[in-house]
């Protein structure tokens, strides 16, 4: 190219011009980064204060950081300054040998740039090195050094092969192919040295060194993960051998992936199986899937009881504990639980359920009163035939002791107490208990020791029968066996007496017909009356002892009333009990058999006589009859405390009674009304409006019907 005279060209600078001009610049370009820096904090400075004592550190550090680069690249700059100068020495000088200061030079400014690229890498925390293709170590940095236990000075020019087992040189050969085409490489390197038994784990960057246009080695950096991964290999671990079940699922309920222990339990034999199910499959009940939750859910820890469908499409019961998983924007991404398989704990909880109720049912269809007593006299079990016997509801004796109860026996306390101290391994015992309606019953109980899984008596067992029937019909036949020799003795008395008492009405009234004297008329009459009174009572007695005729007849009910009077007028008189007796005109005759009124009247008239005798010390029984279109009825009135309402429907109950043992049998009104019933007639009870109880029996007239 020819140049041009009328523009000629520049003149060059010399290099030393452009060297200082270089170097004037990088001067304004570190002081204006160290003024930047003050700026910004005096601007700053202000709203320091503002801010926490802990955060005002950070502009301070960075200036003194801005500072520190300053000084750094000043250095550099100059040690590149220096390296330049040397190899311009050498060009000026090419082809002739370089003096000795020169190579002194050049030595010194190589010198330290290894020794600041040595700082630096130094200084990086991971583990870094380069090393070329057929393994040799170029350079290391220190945390190389701490993980080998080895010197720089050992390691650079040492094969790596002669330092790790894992990986060997034949898995390292067989991906060098791909790492020289790509120049680069990153992922997860099991490291074992020869020195540890320990693997270790690094997340590396492998890049390649290239000189021209040819690798030639590989620069490495790693990332120790060993505890992370050890800390995964250990979580895999559990997960594969939990019994529980594990999974993980989709918001929507679709199984991302679940351990061994899962898939068995819903009876697959491959996770790919399991997790390739749809989830609505898993239901065993249609509706909303039951690993799934709604929109809306916040991803709590959740518990509950779920069904899900076996491969074989039986149902299996599972408790279900699960909660979110959230990503750094806090949506949620999967759920994690547990599911662990109640199936058999189900169905062995319904049969012991069932178990319970054929128990109870049988300890319900018992006659006895079952009864379970701890070592603190407290009762642990009551069966439910306490409402019949005692009363009681069972879950009102339950955690009470046998002396908390009202009107508690003592014998069965002592009974407890002597199968407890195994005085007694079997024992028994009779008792009056008070029902809680006032009502009296005799028990027997029996009892036996209560031992534990131990053999260790724990406390004992008691079952309690109403031997309340057995006990009165007991007594009622020793009384028929007594009233039947009563009778028999009375037909015998009445007998031997009627002789003298003949003998008496018959010499006193001789004497009173030939007797002048009045006062001795008048006593021989009173004698002649009071023997007559007895001749009377001897044949009422004679009556009432007399077996009854087979059939019913026409009777007074007057008379019948009378000869009972008679026969009770003693024990009236004693206890101060009037009787006012109000005898009608025109009653008609009544049909039955007047040997069994009288003793539907007598029961009667003696429940009356107790019943005043029970609230005052004297009072008035009245007996009134009447009748109605076709029958005849005679009411009895005391003026005694009356009956209680809740027990009117059941004074006519056999063996009813409210009074203490040995003071009644409860089978008279039952006898009462079963007389009555035979009479084709009735006996009723109410209170009066005044006051007292009225008994009502109605017979019918004879001649009708």
């Amino acid at each position: 190219m020819i140049p041009d005279p009328g523009n000629p060209p520049p003149t060059p600078r010399p290099p030393g011009t452009l060297e200082k001009e270089e170097s004037q610049l990088w001067r304004w370009l570190l002081w204006f980064m160290v003024f930047l820096a003050v700026a910004l904090a005096a601007l700053l400075w202000e709203r320091l204060e503002t801010i926490p004592y802990s955060l005002r550190a950070i502009p301070i550090g960075v200036l003194v950081l801005s500072i520190l680069f300053a000084v750094y690249a000043y250095g550099r700059r100059r040690e590149v300054s220096e390296l330049k100068e040397a190899l311009r020495g050498l060009q000026e000088h090419v082809g002739a040998a370089p003096s000795e200061e020169q190579l002194d030079q050049l030595s010194q400014v190589i010198m330290r740039s290894q020794r600041s690229f040595k700082e630096l890498i130094d200084s990086i925390d991971d583990p870094a090195c380069a090393v070329s293709l057929d393994g040799t170590l170029r350079t290391v940095n220190r945390r190389v050094t701490e993980l080998t236990g080895l010197a720089y000075s050992q390691l650079v020019g040492a094969k790596v092969y002669d330092l790790v087992e894992e990986p060997t040189r034949e898995e390292v050969e067989r991906g060098l192919g791909r790492f020289l085409e790509k120049r680069r490489w990153a992922g997860t390197v099991r490291l074992r040295l020869k020195n540890s038994s320990r693997p270790l784990y690094f997340d590396c960057v492998l890049n390649g060194i290239v000189k021209g246009d040819e690798v030639v080695g590989a620069s490495v950096l790693g990332r120790d993960v060993t505890e992370q991964r050890e800390k995964e290999l250990r979580f895999t671990e559990l997960f594969e051998t939990l019994q529980e079940g594990v999974y993980f699922s989709t918001p929507e309920g679709q199984l991302l992936d679940a351990n061994p222990a899962l898939v068995n339990m819903l009876g697959y034999t491959e996770k790919k199986d399991l997790l390739a199910v749809e989830t609505a499959a898993l239901n065993f009940d249609p509706g909303q899937p039951v690993l799934g939750r709604a929109a809306d859910d916040r991803g709590g820890v959740r518990t509950r009881e779920v069904k899900l469908r076996r491969k074989d499409g039986s149902a299996a019961v599972f408790l279900d504990s699960s909660r979110a998983v959230w990503d750094t924007s806090g949506k949620i991404i999967r759920y994690q639980g547990t599911l662990v398989d109640i199936t058999e704990k189900r169905k062995m909880e319904r049969q012991l359920a069932q178990q319970e109720e054929f128990r109870r049912r049988l300890l319900e269809s018992f006659p006895d009163l079952i009864l379970v007593v701890d070592l603190e006299e407290r009762y642990t079990f009551v069966s439910s035939r306490a409402r019949d016997l005692l009363g009681y509801a069972p879950e009102e004796m339950l955690g009470k002791k046998i002396s908390d109860l009202e009107d508690h026996s003592p014998e069965l306390a002592m009974l407890y107490r002597e199968v407890v101290s195994g005085k007694e391994v079997l024992g028994a015992a009779e008792y009056g208990a008070r029902r809680r309606d006032g009502s009296w019953r005799t028990m027997r109980a029996s009892g036996s020791q209560l031992v534990d899984a131990e053999g260790k008596i724990s406390g004992a067992i008691i079952s309690v029968r109403d031997i309340t029937l057995e006990r009165k019909l007991e007594q009622q036949v020793v009384q028929s066996e007594r009233l039947a020799a009563m009778g028999a003795m009375i037909g015998g008395v009445a007998h031997e007496l009627n002789n003298p008492l003949t003998s008496i009405l018959g010499v006193s009234e001789l004497l009173q017909d030939s007797e002048t004297n009045e006062t001795a008329r008048k006593q021989l009459a009173m004698l002649q009356q009071q023997a007559r009174r007895a001749a009377d009572i001897v044949q009422n007695l004679t009556y009432f002892s007399r077996p009854p005729a087979p059939g019913k007849s026409s009777i007074n009910l007057v008379e019948v009333v009378e000869r009972t009077l008679n026969l009770h007028a003693y024990s009236l008189r004693k206890n101060n009990i009037t009787v006012d007796f109000l005898k009608e005109p025109g009653v008609p005759r009544a049909l039955g058999d007047p040997h069994q009124l009288m003793q539907v009247f007598l029961n009667l008239i003696v429940n009356a006589e107790q019943a005043i005798r029970e609230a005052r010390e004297k009072g008035t029984l009245r007996i009134r009859l009447g009748r109605t279109d076709n029958s005849v009825w005679v009411s009895f009135h005391d003026d005694g405390p009356g009956i209680p309402k809740e027990n009117l429907s059941s004074i006519f109950d056999p063996f009813y009674t409210t009074k203490r043992p040995g003071r009644g049998t409860g089978l008279g009104l039952s006898i009462c009304k079963s007389v009555m019933k035979e009479h084709n007639g009735s006996v009723e009870a109410a209170n009066a409006p005044d006051g007292g109880a009225v008994f009502t029996v109605t017979l019918p007239m004879a001649g009708v019907g």
